[in-house]
């Protein structure tokens, strides 16, 4: 029981890490999964969460660091697609950040902010309390049907 409990909480940890990257895969089925084994909710909420949080930084270092043709490249954006995004981020400032969660949008929203240099304790604390709430619905929802 110990081996599947390190194994799952690193799986999650894996799994919630690459979720928030720019890469398709998501993290619901695996917290889902794991929710419904007799691993701490708590814990897998936390693991989760912190990966979750480690992708996006990896999102937001990708912005910061990398030129814009690597970054309009790596997500498929146009100059103009490139330019809206822009514009929306900061016509709703850095309280969208809440919303780095969500599907599609989150991931270049967190690279966006790299871009703009958004401090990082507020990136850091947005993106968290988000993807924190986040989890936390889902853990709510998954122990509920279980």
């Amino acid at each position: 029981m110990e081996y599947f409990a390190q194994f799952g909480y690193f799986g999650l940890f894996v799994a919630a890490f690459l979720a928030a990257t720019i890469l398709p895969l998501g993290s619901e089925l695996v917290l889902g999964a794991l929710l419904l084994s007799s691993l701490s909710p708590v814990a897998l909420v936390a693991v989760a969460t912190v990966g979750n949080v480690l992708g996006s930084l990896t999102n937001y270092a990708l912005g910061y660091w990398a030129s814009k043709g690597v970054i309009q490249k790596c997500l498929k954006m146009s100059d103009e697609e490139f330019l809206r995004a822009e514009e929306r981020f900061t016509k709703y400032g850095i309280a969208s950040l809440l919303f780095a969660w969500v599907p599609v949008i989150g991931d270049p929203l967190t690279v966006m902010a790299g871009i703009l240099r958004i401090h990082l304790r507020w990136f850091v604390l947005l993106v968290t309390v988000g993807k924190l709430l986040r989890y936390i619905a889902i853990a709510f929802m998954a122990l509920q049907v279980g």
